[in-house]
C-alpha cells in the first residue's frame, strides 16, 4: 500500500524531476520562446519605449500580459512589479531611454551655445573692427546648420576687412614711388642723350671747322716732307680753319718765288698754332684779317719750286718754320729730313683728305714741341 505524497512535496513529472513549467504565481509562463505566441505573451526584444510630454516612460502595449481570466491569477504575498521595472529587463530598452535623455538634454542646451557663440565674436557697440581685432578674433559666419564657423587663418578674408581708405592710400604711395623712379630714369636717359648729342655736335663742328686746304688745286702732286710738306700744282689754297692772318708777303720774303703767308688758328684742336704757306704762292689776304676754312689765303702757281706748307714759329717775329725752334731740334733748310714737325703737319693734311707725301713713313728728325696733337685722325674725326 503506497503512501500518499507529502503535503509540501513538489509535483514531479514522468521523469521524476520537478515540473518547472509552472510557477506558483504564473502557472501559464511559457517554457520555451516558441511557446510565447501560443501562450499570449509578446517577445520583449521587439518592443521599444517612448517618452510622454510629461517625461514619463510609456511602454508599448505588447509588453503587458494580456488580461486573462481572473481565475488564472492567484494572490501573492509579494509586491507586484511596475511596468517600468519589467521594461528595464531588456538592455536595449535601457540604451534607448538613455539616448533619448541625452538628445533631449542637447536640444535644450543648443540655443544657449548658439547665443554665446554669436556674442563672443561680436565687437562692442559703435566700434569698427581693426586689423589687430580681425587677426585675434576673426568674424564668425554660420555653417549649413547654423553652427558658428570661424574664419581664423584665412588671410584673404582678414585683408578683405581692411578699410578701403587704407588700401587706396597704400596704392597711391606705391604709384608715386613708381612714377618717381620712372621720372629719374627718364632724366638720366635724357642727360645721356644730351651728352652724346653734344659730343657729336662737337665732332661735327670740328670737322666743319677744319677742311683740306688743297682741295681745289689743279694737278696736285705730293713731293716730300722737309721742314713742312712740299706740293706741286696750281690753284687756290684755303685756310684750314678759323683764324687770324699774322703775315702776308709776296716778293722779297727770301723764299723761292717770294711768297710767305701765316695765320693763327683760333678754334678746333689746333687752336693757338700758326700755319705757314710759302714759295710759289701769291697772298690773297691781309694782316689781321679773319679767315675760315672757306677763305682763300693765296694762289699757288707753277713756278718750278712748288709750295711748302706746315707749322711756323708762334711768336710771329720771324718768317721761319717751327722745325727751326730750339725745342723742335733747330733743323733748318739743310735737314736732316723729314723733320718730326713736318711729319706731324702731313698727318693733319691726310686726316683732312690730302694725299700723303712719298717719305711720310720715314723716321723724323728733331722733336715735337708741347701743344701739338699727336693723333690728328682722332682729333678731327667727325
Amino acid at each position: 500500500m503506497s503512501r500518499p505524497p507529502a503535503r509540501h512535496q513538489k509535483p514531479r513529472g514522468s521523469s521524476g524531476r520537478p515540473d518547472r513549467r509552472g510557477r506558483p504565481d504564473r502557472p501559464d509562463w511559457p517554457d520555451r520562446p516558441d511557446q510565447a505566441t501560443s501562450s499570449g505573451w509578446l517577445a520583449a526584444p521587439t518592443a521599444s519605449a517612448t517618452l510622454t510630454a510629461s517625461g514619463a516612460l510609456a511602454l508599448p502595449a505588447g509588453l503587458a500580459r494580456p488580461a486573462g481570466p481572473a481565475s488564472h491569477r492567484k494572490p501573492s504575498a509579494r509586491r507586484k512589479a511596475s511596468p517600468i521595472t519589467s521594461a528595464l529587463h531588456d538592455k536595449r530598452i535601457v540604451a534607448a531611454v538613455a539616448g533619448s535623455t541625452l538628445l533631449v538634454s542637447a536640444a535644450a542646451a543648443a540655443p544657449t551655445v548658439v547665443r554665446w557663440s554669436q556674442t563672443a565674436f561680436r565687437p562692442a557697440a559703435n566700434q569698427a573692427p581693426g586689423l589687430n581685432d580681425l587677426q585675434a578674433n576673426p568674424p564668425a559666419s554660420q555653417g549649413a546648420w547654423g553652427d558658428p564657423v570661424s574664419n581664423a587663418g584665412n588671410a584673404t578674408n582678414q585683408w578683405a576687412q581692411i578699410p578701403t581708405a587704407q588700401i587706396t592710400a597704400a596704392r597711391l604711395a606705391a604709384a608715386r614711388r613708381a612714377a618717381a623712379r620712372r621720372a629719374a630714369a627718364a632724366r638720366a636717359a635724357a642727360q645721356q642723350r644730351q651728352a652724346q648729342a653734344a659730343q657729336q655736335a662737337q665732332a661735327a663742328a670740328t670737322a666743319a671747322a677744319y677742311a683740306n686746304p688743297l682741295r681745289n688745286v689743279s694737278g696736285l702732286v705730293p713731293e716730300r716732307v722737309d721742314q713742312g710738306v712740299d706740293f706741286g700744282g696750281s690753284g687756290p689754297v684755303y685756310a684750314i680753319g678759323q683764324g687770324v692772318v699774322t703775315e702776308a708777303m709776296g716778293s722779297g720774303s727770301g723764299w723761292p718765288g717770294g711768297g710767305w703767308i701765316t695765320y693763327r688758328l683760333t678754334s678746333g684742336p689746333a687752336q693757338g698754332l700758326v700755319v705757314f704757306v710759302a714759295e710759289d704762292v701769291t697772298p690773297d689776304v691781309q694782316v689781321g684779317q679773319t679767315v675760315t676754312s672757306a677763305t682763300v689765303v693765296g694762289n699757288m702757281f707753277n713756278g718750278g719750286d712748288g709750295i711748302e706748307t706746315g707749322w711756323a714759329m708762334g711768336d710771329g717775329s720771324s718768317e721761319e718754320p717751327e722745325s727751326q725752334a730750339p725745342e723742335a731740334g733747330g733743323i733748318g733748310a739743310g735737314g736732316p729730313f723729314p723733320t718730326v714737325v713736318g711729319l706731324n703737319f702731313d698727318e693733319l693734311l691726310q686726316a683732312l683728305g690730302a694725299p700723303a707725301a712719298p717719305n711720310a713713313g720715314q723716321a723724323g728728325s728733331g722733336a715735337l714741341p708741347q701743344g701739338y696733337p699727336a693723333n690728328w685722325s682722332a682729333a678731327v674725326k667727325p
